[in-house]
């Protein structure tokens, strides 16, 4: 059987599913029609992989453990306004549908459903958000004077290149995802060190004074501690 897209033209979803049963079954369902599908296996794993990769859509269970699918919802909404978001769920109560689409969904399907149903939503959403192309995460962005490629870990200011480490790349994209506005620490800490420990959080502090070093040449572009909280990248 062909697939529905070519390799060129596949599609990134992003799949949390608790039920290791389920998970398989979609990601190998979506595999099959062209899709190119990632199993996260619970809220948060979920978070890491949609902070490092690149997806076009989001297919997430509501009810899994350590951070449900409404929490995650909304932290995706908040770094991607425009990637579509999914919800499934055992439960069908009218509460439940609006608490979805307040965290940020453009669908929702009751359990237990068919694949095909899934497949002809997903296709829908695809189609009236992008045409059912790829959506473009954003790569570069513009602090002051400097201009920021994620993608070749290097931060340019007047033709002078300063290149990046991995964890000091993810996390000024992350800052730029928010900026002038708060990036909640244990967010970002999930996202790029897998857990929020002291060890890992004392780790971010040292990579945020690094940060702050290199943006020293514009006086305007500034990172912001809220303590307890979090970070803030002020730009002009």
């Amino acid at each position: 059987m062909e697939n529905e897209t070519t390799p060129a033209e596949k599609t990134r979803i992003l799949v949390a599913e608790d039920d290791p049963n389920l998970g398989v079954i979609l990601t190998e369902y979506l595999e099959a029609k062209g899709y190119e599908a990632t199993l996260a296996k619970n809220g948060v794993e979920g978070w890491k992989k949609f902070a490092n990769g690149d997806y076009d859509c989001c297919v997430l269970d509501v009810m899994m453990p350590e951070k449900d699918g409404f929490t995650l919802g909304k932290e995706i909404r908040t770094a991607n306004e425009s990637i579509p978001i999914i919800f499934l769920t055992a439960k069908s109560m009218k509460e439940d549908t609006l608490q979805g689409f307040k965290s940020g969904g453009d669908d929702y399907i009751t359990k237990p459903f068919s694949m095909e149903e899934l497949l002809m939503r997903l296709k829908a959403i695809l189609r009236r958000t992008k045409g059912e192309e790829k959506i473009e995460e954003k790569t570069v962005f513009e602090f002051g004077k400097f201009l920021f490629d994620f993608k070749n870990q290097v931060l340019v200011i007047d033709g002078k290149e300063q290149h990046l480490t991995s964890k000091e790349n993810a996390l000024l994209k992350m800052l730029g995802q928010h900026a002038n506005q708060l990036l909640d620490r244990s967010q970002a800490l999930l996202a790029i060190w897998g857990d929020d420990s002291y060890f890992n959080s004392r780790s971010m502090d040292v990579y945020i004074a690094k940060l702050r070093k290199y943006l020293k040449e514009d006086e305007r572009v500034k990172i912001i501690n809220e303590h307890g909280k979090g970070f803030r990248l002020i730009l002009p």
